[in-house]
């Protein structure tokens, strides 16, 4: 079977992409034997070329047609690769049960030695994808075969265990709908698949709402996604459950090079930049790219510019341009800086972060944001309510909804704090992470804390720029709270909100005050906050010059 070159041609040209250079032949559902005697199913994209640029390894759970084989097989096979698109256990035809991220390492390994197998490889192979299929990456960079040269890896996480996103809590809304998504994805139904996705976000809410927690999620699951309760029954990330899911060993083994793909609303931003750090740290060539975009939007609007990276990444590592002249990439890091102001758009860094100086603003008496420290020192108290929970309004979640969002309402709420600056007197450019010290105390000893920065426009409209989340806060006389890594520039005549609550849900779980068992709590119990406005409760930016 061959892909026509009339749809390679039209989708690289909707994607801005260079021409196709050759046509593509398709072997489909392969057998690849694992070493416990399943098989698993990949489909062969095979250029009609002499000169072969390379060969590339993609597998993933998701299978093995449109938009995966799209924008992971079709495009780069048109350019002289030969693709190997897997399904991974348990998926598509592929033998076993699908455990998510169980695997990864073995089942990839014993891939690769099919691979070397094949009259078509290359000799030479590079890996790409976003995702889950970046986690299949970090599993085979956890113990790189000498045959990986190069790595593309598109918002992928290198640590599930928790499954915790670096705060502390249970990120409900993703696990949940992930679940929900993966468990019914091979009903081969295509109107009620339509319609269930239309409907998954509300429904993924409703559920996250009930009590107990892992009776109303499985109400919601069916008969699918029978690891959802495991996740719930094991919180603690150093639970012996979760060995085998913290890949960190691959950021201190590997020295394959590897692209980055990132953006500002993705949930796994922290882990790309985690990622970046280490391996530039001990000298492995190592790109970053973080943009505009949520986790989604990788494969939308994102994906001209990570398709274009990706093919550069691959044809400096993997192959060379036609003079065989190794291709370059302008700089280590390149980022997206956001905002209306003047200086935002894309610049070229040398590292991340970039040098910058502390910009502190106090939070005061009255719902203010200002450089000086309060005089006299004040309170500001909220109840957080966990039957009414604080609602997530955008942010770096697995949604719809996620992203850059209007959060007025947010700031409106009885459970929330606010304090808004003054309006700006000139541009403020944030590169980097900032953070916020907030004097607290609770009562009740069971609590978090959600705290976001927002930008509020000459009209009063609000919008969500960077979120911190605290699980179990400590009882402690300062606690810190960690925001987004972020690039913006704050217009002249904006002001500049921080938001505080007791929770963000169904984002994360909602604490429910009683310190019960996650997945059987039924008791709730409310959370008096009181932060103290003496000047130790502060927000802290990154200002770039």
């Amino acid at each position: 079977m061959s892909v026509k070159h009339a749809v390679t041609s039209r989708l690289s040209s909707l994607l801005h992409l260079p021409p196709p250079s050759t046509e593509v032949d398709v072997e489909r559902s392969l057998r690849v034997p694992m070493r416990d005697g399943i098989d698993l199913i990949a489909d062969h994209y095979a250029p009609r070329s002499g000169t072969p640029a390379g060969t590339l390894l993609v597998r993933g759970p998701y299978g093995r047609a449109w938009p995966f084989a799209a924008l992971y097989a079709q495009v780069y096979a048109a350019r002289g690769y030969h693709v190997l698109l897997q399904s991974v256990r348990g998926t598509f035809g592929s033998g076993g049960a699908f455990d998510p991220f169980v695997h990864e390492v073995d089942d990839g390994a014993d891939t690769v030695a099919w691979l070397r197998e094949q009259p078509w490889f290359t000799g030479s192979f590079g890996t790409i994808g976003l995702s889950y299929l970046g986690w299949t990456q970090w599993a085979l960079l956890a113990d790189p075969p000498p045959e990986l040269k190069a790595a593309v890896i598109t918002v992928g996480p290198h640590d599930v265990t928790g499954p915790r996103w670096g705060t502390g809590s249970f990120a409900l809304n993703d696990f949940l709908g992930w679940s929900d998504l993966v468990g019914r994805q091979e009903d081969g139904h295509r109107v009620r698949q339509l319609l269930r996705q239309a409907r998954a976000q509300r429904q993924v809410a409703a559920a996250s709402l009930g009590v107990p927690l892992g009776e109303s999620s499985r109400a919601l699951l069916g008969d699918g996604a029978r690891w959802f309760e495991s996740w719930l029954d094991h919180p603690d990330s150093g639970d012996p459950f979760w060995t085998g899911l913290h890949l960190g060993d691959a950021l201190e083994r590997t020295d394959v090079p590897v692209l980055l793909l990132s953006g500002w609303q993705d949930l796994f931003l922290e882990q790309t930049l985690e990622q970046y750090r280490r391996l530039h740290a001990r000298g492995v060539t190592t790109g970053l790219t973080v943009g505009p975009w949520t986790h989604s939007h990788m494969m939308t609007s994102a994906a001209p510019t990570a398709l274009r990276e990706s093919l550069d990444w691959l044809g400096a590592h993997l192959g060379a341009d036609p003079d065989g002249v190794p291709l370059q990439r302008a700089s280590p890091v390149r980022i997206h800086v956001g905002g209306a102001g003047e200086g935002s758009g894309w610049y070229d860094l040398p590292d991340w972060p970039p040098a910058s100086t502390e910009q502190v603003f106090h939070l005061q008496p009255s719902h203010r944001l200002g450089a000086e420290q309060p005089a006299p020192a004040g309170e500001a108290t909220f109840v957080y309510n966990p039957s009414d929970p604080t609602p997530t309004m955008g942010g770096r979640l697995l949604s719809p909804a996620a992203g850059y969002r209007d959060d007025t309402a947010l700031a409106r709420r009885a459970d929330v704090l606010t304090f808004t600056s003054a309006p700006l007197a000139a541009d403020l450019r944030v590169i980097g992470e900032p953070f916020v010290e907030l004097a607290h105390r609770c009562a009740n000893p069971h609590n978090d804390l959600f705290v976001r920065l927002s930008e509020v426009d000459a009209q009063g409209r609000s919008r969500n720029v960077s979120d911190g989340y605290l699980a179990s806060v400590p009882d402690a006389d300062s606690v810190r709270i960690d925001l987004d890594a972020m690039a913006r520039v704050f217009p002249a005549g904006s002001r500049i909100r921080v938001l505080i609550a007791g929770g963000s849900h169904p984002r994360f779980v909602r604490n429910l005050g009683s310190g019960e068992t996650l997945s059987t709590a039924t008791t709730l119990a409310t959370a008096r906050h009181t932060v103290t406005l003496d000047g130790r409760s502060r927000l802290v930016l990154p200002s770039a010059d």
